[in-house]
């Protein structure tokens, strides 16, 4: 796998560095099927952040990958709710951490959705 993606990110490399507004060149299936996702994704408008699998974040990368404002991550490390470390002056996150908050939102967010539209099946409000 790590073979062949150093030989497509290579060959890719090596086609960006010629001249002209195309390029051409051949990459595995697997990369393509990988590069068309992203390609369709921001034909739909849709933001694409990659993001480390490992390591850590400032409260402004990770404000932007979870799609709040700096204040707001600020303020779920104030509450608990993002675990983070100092280092010196600065906050840092773990991406482990960053991916756990965002699974427990999500939990939070569906069980939400889903006691609202039992309330509003309750209360008759779409029949």
């Amino acid at each position: 796998m790590t073979d062949i993606l150093t030989r497509d990110a290579n060959a890719l490399h090596r086609a960006l560095d010629g001249k002209g507004d195309e390029v051409k060149l051949s990459l595995s299936r697997e990369t393509a099927e990988w590069l068309a996702r992203i390609v369709d994704a921001r034909t739909h408008g849709q933001e694409v952040v990659f993001t480390r699998t490992s390591g850590e974040v400032t409260p402004t990368e990770a404000a932007t990958l979870l799609g709040v404002s700096r204040p707001q991550v600020r303020k779920f490390m104030d509450e608990g709710k993002l675990e983070f470390r100092k280092v010196g002056t600065h906050h840092r996150i773990t991406v482990e951490s960053l991916q756990a908050f965002r699974e427990q939102e999500r939990a939070r967010r569906r069980v939400a959705m889903e006691e609202l539209s039992q309330l509003q099946n309750e209360l008759g409000l779409f029949e």
